[in-house]
């Protein structure tokens, strides 16, 4: 369990074929230093199992249905990812409830400069924005961020500038592909209301 609030920014130092696959490894030296194996982690919002330390970098598993229903097959040595550590008991939330089960990837389609604040559109399927309501809460490559506006394929968020300052949002760029992840409580009154449950 997550909240979305990204810790820190790791850049990819390897990504090794692993059978059917991949192992990738993260340096991030402070965080290095404090994980142990069988952690959690949130890599652009999807939670992954720590299997191998170092003092500076260490390293995930990932399987062929991760890589088919996320962003992270596409990364190259040298990107930097958005990291969080799962929550213990007590923690604040201070983003919101975030699984790291990434639902779709989603494309950015325009980023519009407001002063020091940014309005990002991105596209996605029909079935995700069914679970989206203006001024409710998605999670994007990890980052809990508000719904500013919602249509058929597509929604808005507006970007402080503390999140273009610390987050992968900061320099992804038109036509990027970044994870999504809608709401959990949106997700239970969707199948309700399809009468799934």
């Amino acid at each position: 369990m997550f909240t979305g609030l990204v810790e820190t920014l790791g850049e990819v130092s390897a990504v090794e074929k692993d059978g059917a696959g991949c192992l990738l490894h993260i340096a991030e030296p402070r965080l290095a230093k404090e994980l142990a194996l069988g952690e959690s982690v949130a890599v652009n919002g999807v939670c992954l199992t720590v299997v191998a330390t170092t003092s500076d970098a260490f390293r995930f598993q990932i399987g062929p249905e991760t890589l088919r229903l996320t962003n992270l097959g596409e990364l190259k040595v040298g990107e930097r990812v958005n990291l969080e550590r799962s929550l213990k008991v007590g923690d604040r939330l201070g983003g919101h409830i975030v699984q790291g089960h990434v639902d779709a990837v989603g494309v950015i389609a325009r980023r519009e400069r407001q002063g020091d604040w940014e309005m990002v559109t991105i596209q996605c399927a029909t079935e995700l924005t069914r679970q989206m309501v203006n001024k409710g809460s998605i999670a994007v490559d990890g980052i809990s961020l508000t719904l500013v506006d919602v249509g058929p394929d597509w929604f808005q968020v507006a970007l402080i500038p503390h999140t273009i300052a610390v987050t992968t949002l900061g320099f992804k760029q038109p036509p990027a592909r970044v994870n999504l992840e809608t709401d959990l409580f949106a997700k239970y009154i969707a199948k309700i209301m399809k009468g799934e449950g």
